[in-house]
Protein backbone atom coordinates (compact mmCIF):
# COMPACT_ATOMS: atom_id res chain seq x y z
CA UNK A 1 0.00 0.00 0.00
CA UNK A 2 2.83 2.40 0.58
CA UNK A 3 4.12 2.06 -2.88
CA UNK A 4 1.07 2.06 -4.51
CA UNK A 5 0.63 5.57 -2.37
CA UNK A 6 3.35 7.63 -4.66
CA UNK A 7 3.96 9.32 -1.31
CA UNK A 8 7.99 8.65 -1.77
CA UNK A 9 10.14 10.65 -0.01
CA UNK A 10 6.88 12.42 1.87
CA UNK A 11 6.85 9.20 3.50
CA UNK A 12 8.67 11.11 6.39
CA UNK A 13 6.20 13.56 7.26
CA UNK A 14 3.87 12.99 10.56
CA UNK A 15 1.54 14.71 12.53
CA UNK A 16 4.61 14.59 15.00
CA UNK A 17 7.23 16.18 13.48
CA UNK A 18 5.59 18.85 12.25
CA UNK A 19 6.16 21.96 12.92
CA UNK A 20 5.08 25.57 14.22
CA UNK A 21 7.97 26.99 15.11
CA UNK A 22 8.94 30.59 13.75
CA UNK A 23 5.38 32.09 13.03
CA UNK A 24 3.99 34.71 14.50
CA UNK A 25 0.97 34.27 17.05
CA UNK A 26 -1.65 34.67 14.95
CA UNK A 27 0.07 32.56 12.07
CA UNK A 28 0.72 29.70 14.70
CA UNK A 29 -2.86 29.75 15.20
CA UNK A 30 -4.41 29.18 11.55
CA UNK A 31 -1.95 26.60 11.88
CA UNK A 32 -2.69 24.89 14.95
CA UNK A 33 -6.65 25.07 13.76
CA UNK A 34 -5.61 23.37 10.10
CA UNK A 35 -3.46 20.80 12.18
CA UNK A 36 -6.18 19.79 14.36
CA UNK A 37 -8.91 19.51 11.71
CA UNK A 38 -6.25 17.62 9.51
CA UNK A 39 -5.66 14.86 12.31
CA UNK A 40 -9.36 14.80 13.03
CA UNK A 41 -9.83 13.60 9.09
CA UNK A 42 -7.13 11.17 9.35
CA UNK A 43 -9.13 9.60 12.14
CA UNK A 44 -12.39 9.38 10.02
CA UNK A 45 -11.87 10.38 6.74
CA UNK A 46 -14.94 11.59 5.48
CA UNK A 47 -16.04 14.07 2.94
CA UNK A 48 -13.73 16.68 1.60
CA UNK A 49 -10.79 18.81 3.53
CA UNK A 50 -9.35 21.50 1.30
CA UNK A 51 -6.03 23.19 2.65
CA UNK A 52 -5.73 26.89 0.91
CA UNK A 53 -2.44 28.57 1.76
CA UNK A 54 0.39 30.31 0.39
CA UNK A 55 3.76 28.40 -0.94
CA UNK A 56 5.32 26.69 2.06
CA UNK A 57 2.87 27.39 4.71
CA UNK A 58 2.47 23.62 5.49
CA UNK A 59 -0.18 22.44 3.84
CA UNK A 60 1.69 19.56 1.86
CA UNK A 61 2.71 18.20 5.18
CA UNK A 62 -0.63 18.09 6.62
CA UNK A 63 -2.14 15.98 3.68
CA UNK A 64 1.05 13.89 3.80
CA UNK A 65 0.84 12.96 7.12
CA UNK A 66 -2.96 12.12 6.43
CA UNK A 67 -1.86 9.75 3.99
CA UNK A 68 0.83 8.69 6.23
CA UNK A 69 -1.35 7.69 9.28
CA UNK A 70 -4.20 5.99 7.43
CA UNK A 71 -1.75 3.67 5.68
CA UNK A 72 0.32 2.98 9.38
CA UNK A 73 -3.78 1.85 9.99
CA UNK A 74 -4.01 -0.48 7.20
CA UNK A 75 -6.30 2.09 5.33
CA UNK A 76 -5.19 2.56 1.44
CA UNK A 77 -4.17 6.05 0.58
CA UNK A 78 -2.90 7.83 -2.88
CA UNK A 79 -0.98 10.94 -2.98
CA UNK A 80 -0.65 12.75 -6.44
CA UNK A 81 0.50 16.41 -7.20
CA UNK A 82 -1.43 17.68 -9.58
CA UNK A 83 0.68 18.65 -12.73
CA UNK A 84 1.83 15.25 -12.04
CA UNK A 85 -1.08 13.11 -12.33
CA UNK A 86 -1.73 14.35 -15.58
CA UNK A 87 1.47 13.92 -17.03
CA UNK A 88 1.19 10.14 -15.72
CA UNK A 89 -2.60 10.11 -17.53
CA UNK A 90 -0.91 11.67 -20.47
CA UNK A 91 1.78 8.78 -20.26
CA UNK A 92 -0.62 6.25 -21.19
CA UNK A 93 -1.05 7.21 -24.24
CA UNK A 94 2.53 5.70 -25.28
CA UNK A 95 2.55 2.73 -27.23
CA UNK A 96 5.46 1.83 -24.71
CA UNK A 97 3.13 2.33 -21.97
CA UNK A 98 3.12 -1.04 -19.44
CA UNK A 99 -0.61 0.52 -18.26
CA UNK A 100 -3.57 1.98 -20.38
CA UNK A 101 -5.24 4.90 -19.60
CA UNK A 102 -8.69 3.23 -18.65
CA UNK A 103 -6.98 1.37 -15.44
CA UNK A 104 -5.13 4.57 -14.52
CA UNK A 105 -7.67 6.58 -14.71
CA UNK A 106 -10.18 4.31 -12.76
CA UNK A 107 -7.70 3.62 -9.83
CA UNK A 108 -7.28 7.08 -9.48
CA UNK A 109 -10.88 7.77 -9.77
CA UNK A 110 -11.96 5.02 -6.96
CA UNK A 111 -8.98 5.73 -4.26
CA UNK A 112 -10.38 4.67 -1.15
CA UNK A 113 -8.37 7.79 -0.07
CA UNK A 114 -7.20 10.20 -2.91
CA UNK A 115 -4.84 13.15 -1.64
CA UNK A 116 -4.22 16.02 -4.85
CA UNK A 117 -1.70 18.18 -3.58
CA UNK A 118 -1.00 21.59 -5.33
CA UNK A 119 -4.03 22.06 -6.95
CA UNK A 120 -3.95 24.93 -9.47
CA UNK A 121 0.05 24.45 -10.61
CA UNK A 122 -1.16 22.23 -13.56
CA UNK A 123 -1.02 23.79 -16.94
CA UNK A 124 -4.98 25.01 -17.44
CA UNK A 125 -4.99 23.17 -21.22
CA UNK A 126 -8.74 22.43 -22.65
CA UNK A 127 -7.47 18.43 -21.90
CA UNK A 128 -6.07 18.88 -18.48
CA UNK A 129 -9.71 20.82 -17.17
CA UNK A 130 -11.72 18.04 -18.54
CA UNK A 131 -10.14 15.13 -16.94
CA UNK A 132 -10.14 17.46 -13.57
CA UNK A 133 -13.71 17.77 -13.88
CA UNK A 134 -14.38 14.27 -14.49
CA UNK A 135 -12.63 13.26 -11.52
CA UNK A 136 -13.62 15.86 -8.78
CA UNK A 137 -17.33 15.11 -10.14
CA UNK A 138 -17.00 11.50 -10.15
CA UNK A 139 -15.65 11.68 -6.10
CA UNK A 140 -18.13 14.41 -5.55
CA UNK A 141 -21.31 12.25 -6.79
CA UNK A 142 -19.68 9.00 -4.90
CA UNK A 143 -19.25 11.28 -1.95
CA UNK A 144 -15.26 9.50 -1.46
CA UNK A 145 -12.54 10.83 1.22
CA UNK A 146 -10.66 13.44 -0.84
CA UNK A 147 -8.17 16.27 0.48
CA UNK A 148 -7.10 18.97 -1.46
CA UNK A 149 -4.42 21.64 -1.27
CA UNK A 150 -3.78 24.57 -3.35
CA UNK A 151 -1.79 28.04 -3.48
CA UNK A 152 -4.85 29.41 -5.33
CA UNK A 153 -7.51 31.35 -3.53
CA UNK A 154 -11.04 29.67 -4.51
CA UNK A 155 -12.35 32.71 -6.15
CA UNK A 156 -9.31 31.84 -8.94
CA UNK A 157 -9.89 28.21 -8.95
CA UNK A 158 -12.00 26.84 -12.13
CA UNK A 159 -15.44 27.12 -11.88
CA UNK A 160 -16.86 23.25 -12.49
CA UNK A 161 -14.27 22.56 -9.67
CA UNK A 162 -15.09 25.30 -7.43
CA UNK A 163 -18.69 24.54 -7.24
CA UNK A 164 -17.95 20.93 -5.97
CA UNK A 165 -15.00 22.36 -3.59
CA UNK A 166 -17.60 25.06 -2.20
CA UNK A 167 -19.92 22.60 -1.05
CA UNK A 168 -20.78 22.94 2.78
CA UNK A 169 -22.47 19.66 3.11
CA UNK A 170 -19.28 17.87 1.91
CA UNK A 171 -16.10 19.88 2.06
CA UNK A 172 -14.29 22.00 4.67
CA UNK A 173 -11.65 25.22 3.96
CA UNK A 174 -9.28 25.85 5.87
CA UNK A 175 -6.90 28.72 4.57
CA UNK A 176 -3.40 28.58 6.33
CA UNK A 177 -2.31 32.58 7.01
CA UNK A 178 0.68 32.50 7.29
CA UNK A 179 4.49 33.37 5.65
CA UNK A 180 6.15 30.26 3.71
CA UNK A 181 8.79 29.07 6.85
CA UNK A 182 11.40 28.29 3.61
CA UNK A 183 11.20 31.95 3.14
CA UNK A 184 9.68 31.94 -0.96
CA UNK A 185 6.60 33.44 0.02
CA UNK A 186 6.41 36.04 -2.77
CA UNK A 187 3.58 38.20 -1.03
CA UNK A 188 5.90 39.00 1.62
CA UNK A 189 9.28 39.48 -0.23
CA UNK A 190 6.87 41.77 -2.15
CA UNK A 191 5.26 43.88 0.58
CA UNK A 192 7.16 46.62 1.54
CA UNK A 193 5.25 47.29 5.22
CA UNK A 194 8.02 46.26 7.55
CA UNK A 195 9.06 49.60 6.77
CA UNK A 196 6.42 51.62 8.22
CA UNK A 197 5.90 48.95 11.20
CA UNK A 198 5.61 51.59 13.94
CA UNK A 199 2.39 53.37 12.04
CA UNK A 200 -0.60 52.80 13.57
CA UNK A 201 -4.15 54.29 14.50
CA UNK A 202 -2.91 55.41 18.33
CA UNK A 203 0.65 56.93 16.72
CA UNK A 204 -1.40 59.14 13.94
CA UNK A 205 -1.36 62.64 14.40
CA UNK A 206 -4.61 64.50 14.93
CA UNK A 207 -2.91 68.03 14.10
CA UNK A 208 -4.17 69.84 16.76
CA UNK A 209 -2.70 73.37 15.37
CA UNK A 210 -5.02 72.89 12.20
CA UNK A 211 -8.74 74.61 11.83
CA UNK A 212 -11.41 73.05 13.03
CA UNK A 213 -12.68 71.87 9.68
CA UNK A 214 -9.34 70.15 8.90
CA UNK A 215 -9.14 68.82 12.23
CA UNK A 216 -12.68 67.29 12.21
CA UNK A 217 -11.86 65.96 8.45
CA UNK A 218 -8.88 63.88 10.03
CA UNK A 219 -11.44 62.80 12.35
CA UNK A 220 -13.57 60.93 10.47
CA UNK A 221 -11.28 59.71 7.54
CA UNK A 222 -9.10 58.23 11.06
CA UNK A 223 -12.49 56.81 11.77
CA UNK A 224 -13.36 54.95 8.57
CA UNK A 225 -9.88 53.60 8.11
CA UNK A 226 -10.49 51.89 11.51
CA UNK A 227 -13.13 50.63 10.86
CA UNK A 228 -11.99 49.39 7.24
CA UNK A 229 -9.02 47.51 8.88
CA UNK A 230 -11.29 46.38 11.84
CA UNK A 231 -13.50 44.35 8.63
CA UNK A 232 -11.66 44.97 5.35
CA UNK A 233 -14.11 44.29 2.62
CA UNK A 234 -14.09 45.74 -0.18
CA UNK A 235 -12.17 49.19 -1.45
CA UNK A 236 -11.25 52.31 0.07
CA UNK A 237 -9.62 55.09 -1.84
CA UNK A 238 -7.32 57.95 0.21
CA UNK A 239 -6.74 61.39 -1.44
CA UNK A 240 -4.69 64.23 -0.07
CA UNK A 241 -1.50 65.97 -1.02
CA UNK A 242 1.65 64.86 0.19
CA UNK A 243 2.70 64.45 3.67
CA UNK A 244 -0.99 64.75 4.44
CA UNK A 245 -1.15 61.20 6.42
CA UNK A 246 -2.66 58.96 3.87
CA UNK A 247 0.20 56.81 3.69
CA UNK A 248 0.22 56.39 7.97
CA UNK A 249 -3.27 55.37 7.78
CA UNK A 250 -3.06 52.95 4.86
CA UNK A 251 -0.13 51.38 6.81
CA UNK A 252 -2.39 51.65 10.10
CA UNK A 253 -4.96 49.29 8.62
CA UNK A 254 -2.60 47.24 7.33
CA UNK A 255 -0.64 46.68 10.14
CA UNK A 256 -3.81 46.12 12.37
CA UNK A 257 -4.95 43.37 9.88
CA UNK A 258 -1.97 41.59 9.89
CA UNK A 259 -1.99 41.23 13.76
CA UNK A 260 -5.45 40.33 13.21
CA UNK A 261 -3.74 36.91 11.21
CA UNK A 262 -5.20 38.52 7.83
CA UNK A 263 -2.22 38.60 5.02
CA UNK A 264 -1.27 41.99 3.51
CA UNK A 265 0.86 43.31 0.19
CA UNK A 266 1.60 47.02 0.88
CA UNK A 267 3.86 48.69 -2.03
CA UNK A 268 4.44 52.02 -3.35
CA UNK A 269 2.78 51.82 -7.08
CA UNK A 270 5.92 52.47 -8.99
CA UNK A 271 8.13 49.89 -6.89
CA UNK A 272 5.73 47.53 -7.80
CA UNK A 273 5.83 47.56 -11.43
CA UNK A 274 9.77 48.15 -10.93
CA UNK A 275 9.40 44.43 -9.00
CA UNK A 276 7.35 42.89 -12.02
CA UNK A 277 9.73 44.49 -14.56
CA UNK A 278 12.70 42.79 -12.58
CA UNK A 279 11.03 39.03 -12.92
CA UNK A 280 11.73 39.03 -16.85
CA UNK A 281 15.72 39.06 -15.99
CA UNK A 282 17.30 35.25 -16.41
CA UNK A 283 18.55 35.29 -12.70
CA UNK A 284 15.13 36.36 -11.56
CA UNK A 285 14.75 33.90 -8.45
CA UNK A 286 10.89 34.08 -8.88
CA UNK A 287 8.62 34.30 -12.23
CA UNK A 288 6.71 37.01 -13.50
CA UNK A 289 3.19 34.72 -13.21
CA UNK A 290 3.78 33.97 -9.42
CA UNK A 291 5.03 37.42 -8.92
CA UNK A 292 1.61 38.66 -10.20
CA UNK A 293 -0.46 36.34 -8.95
CA UNK A 294 0.80 37.54 -5.63
CA UNK A 295 -0.49 40.87 -5.75
CA UNK A 296 -3.43 40.13 -7.89
CA UNK A 297 -5.00 37.64 -5.64
CA UNK A 298 -3.79 38.94 -2.49
CA UNK A 299 -6.59 39.03 0.16
CA UNK A 300 -5.50 42.46 0.85
CA UNK A 301 -3.74 44.74 -1.28
CA UNK A 302 -2.48 48.20 -0.60
CA UNK A 303 -1.19 50.50 -3.32
CA UNK A 304 0.54 53.26 -1.94
CA UNK A 305 0.87 56.67 -4.27
CA UNK A 306 -1.14 55.92 -7.29
CA UNK A 307 -0.51 58.11 -10.19
CA UNK A 308 3.54 58.70 -9.20
CA UNK A 309 4.15 55.71 -11.94
CA UNK A 310 5.89 56.03 -15.12
CA UNK A 311 2.49 56.23 -17.78
CA UNK A 312 3.91 53.83 -20.06
CA UNK A 313 1.39 51.46 -22.29
CA UNK A 314 3.06 48.00 -20.09
CA UNK A 315 2.70 50.08 -16.84
CA UNK A 316 -1.23 51.10 -17.49
CA UNK A 317 -1.79 47.52 -18.99
CA UNK A 318 -0.56 45.55 -15.78
CA UNK A 319 -2.41 48.52 -13.77
CA UNK A 320 -5.31 47.59 -15.51
CA UNK A 321 -5.29 43.80 -15.07
CA UNK A 322 -4.67 44.19 -11.04
CA UNK A 323 -7.71 46.67 -10.94
CA UNK A 324 -9.64 44.07 -13.26
CA UNK A 325 -9.16 41.26 -11.62
CA UNK A 326 -9.51 42.74 -7.92
CA UNK A 327 -12.67 44.83 -8.99
CA UNK A 328 -14.08 41.51 -10.67
CA UNK A 329 -13.50 39.49 -7.57
CA UNK A 330 -14.05 42.50 -4.99
CA UNK A 331 -10.95 41.51 -3.07
CA UNK A 332 -10.37 44.25 -0.02
CA UNK A 333 -7.95 46.68 -2.14
CA UNK A 334 -6.60 50.10 -0.52
CA UNK A 335 -5.01 52.93 -2.22
CA UNK A 336 -3.61 56.21 -1.45
CA UNK A 337 -2.46 58.96 -4.10
CA UNK A 338 -2.36 62.54 -4.53
CA UNK A 339 -4.58 63.26 -8.18
CA UNK A 340 -7.39 63.59 -8.14
CA UNK A 341 -9.88 60.88 -9.84
CA UNK A 342 -10.15 62.90 -12.92
CA UNK A 343 -6.31 63.12 -13.46
CA UNK A 344 -5.79 59.20 -13.13
CA UNK A 345 -6.19 56.99 -16.05
CA UNK A 346 -10.03 56.87 -16.95
CA UNK A 347 -10.19 53.13 -16.77
CA UNK A 348 -8.84 53.17 -13.42
CA UNK A 349 -10.87 56.02 -11.90
CA UNK A 350 -13.97 54.22 -13.74
CA UNK A 351 -13.42 51.00 -10.92
CA UNK A 352 -13.26 53.54 -8.54
CA UNK A 353 -15.87 55.55 -8.71
CA UNK A 354 -17.86 53.23 -8.44
CA UNK A 355 -20.14 53.84 -4.95
CA UNK A 356 -21.25 50.47 -4.73
CA UNK A 357 -17.82 48.74 -3.95
CA UNK A 358 -15.31 51.64 -3.57
CA UNK A 359 -15.25 54.94 -1.07
CA UNK A 360 -13.58 57.25 -1.20
CA UNK A 361 -12.24 60.11 1.55
CA UNK A 362 -10.49 63.03 0.91
CA UNK A 363 -8.28 64.41 3.27
CA UNK A 364 -8.17 68.34 3.78
CA UNK A 365 -5.54 68.98 5.59
CA UNK A 366 -2.18 69.89 4.01
CA UNK A 367 0.65 68.32 4.05
CA UNK A 368 2.79 68.25 7.37
CA UNK A 369 6.01 70.04 5.34
CA UNK A 370 3.78 72.45 3.97
CA UNK A 371 2.05 73.51 7.27
CA UNK A 372 5.64 73.44 9.35
CA UNK A 373 6.58 75.61 7.23
CA UNK A 374 3.28 78.30 6.80
CA UNK A 375 4.31 78.21 10.21
CA UNK A 376 7.42 79.35 10.41
CA UNK A 377 7.01 81.82 7.73
CA UNK A 378 7.41 85.29 9.35
CA UNK A 379 4.71 87.49 8.95
CA UNK A 380 4.60 91.07 7.00
CA UNK A 381 4.97 93.96 9.60
CA UNK A 382 2.34 96.48 8.63
CA UNK A 383 3.14 100.04 7.64
CA UNK A 384 2.19 102.89 10.05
Amino acid sequence: MRKASSLGLLSRMSFENFSMNGFRPHEEQTLRQAFRRAREFAEHPEGWLILLGSYGCGKTHLAAAIANYCLERGHPSLFVVVPDLLDHLRSTYSPGSSISYDERFESILEAPLLILDDLGTQQATPWAQEKLYQLFNHRYNARLPTVITSNRMLEQIDMRLRSRMADPELCQIYRILTRDFRGSGHGDQLSSLHLYADKSFQSFDRRPELPKEEQQNLKEVLAVAEGFANDPQKWLVLMGEHGCGKTHLAAAIANRCVDNGRPVVFKEVPELLDHLRATYRPDSPVTYDQLFEAVRGAPLLILDDLGTESASPWAQEKLHQIFNRRYAARLATVITMRKTIEEIDPHLASRMLDVSLCTICAILAPGYHSAHLAQRRPKKRRKN
